[in-house]
C-alpha cells in the first residue's frame, strides 16, 4: 500500500517528466523503484528492515558502486511527509541548481 501511494506520483512520467519504473531487478537485487536516466534508486522500508540493516548497507554500497544514487524512505515518512518525500527524490535527481539566467545588461 505504501509503495503504491508513492508509485501514484512517480509512475506515467508524473514526477519531472522522468521515467522511474517499479520492482526491476539491478544486478542480483531487486529495487522499487528506479529511474535510469537519473540513475536513482528510491528504497521504502517497513519495520523488517531495522533487523536488516547489514543486508541493506551491503545491498547499498553495490549499487552505489554501479553509480547509483539511493534514496530510503520509511513507511511512515511516505504516508505523513509526501511533499518532503517528493522534495527530497527531486533534489537526488537534479543535484545541481540550474545556473541563474544573466541579468539585463549582463554578458554580450
Amino acid at each position: 500500500m505504501v509503495e503504491q501511494r508513492l508509485w501514484y506520483h512517480l509512475r506515467a512520467h508524473r514526477f519531472m517528466r522522468l521515467k522511474f519504473k517499479r520492482q526491476k531487478p539491478i544486478g542480483r537485487y531487486i529495487v522499487d523503484f528506479v529511474c535510469l536516466e537519473c540513475r536513482l534508486i528510491i528504497e521504502i522500508d517497513g519495520g523488517q528492515h531495522t533487523e536488516q540493516t547489514e543486508y541493506d548497507q551491503t545491498r547499498d554500497a553495490w549499487l552505489r558502486s554501479e553509480g547509483y544514487t539511493v534514496l530510503r524512505f520509511w513507511n511512515n515518512e511516505v504516508l505523513q511527509q509526501m511533499e518532503g518525500v517528493l522534495e527530497r527524490i527531486r533534489i537526488a535527481a537534479f543535484p545541481s541548481p540550474l545556473a541563474p539566467l544573466p541579468q539585463v545588461g549582463e554578458g554580450n
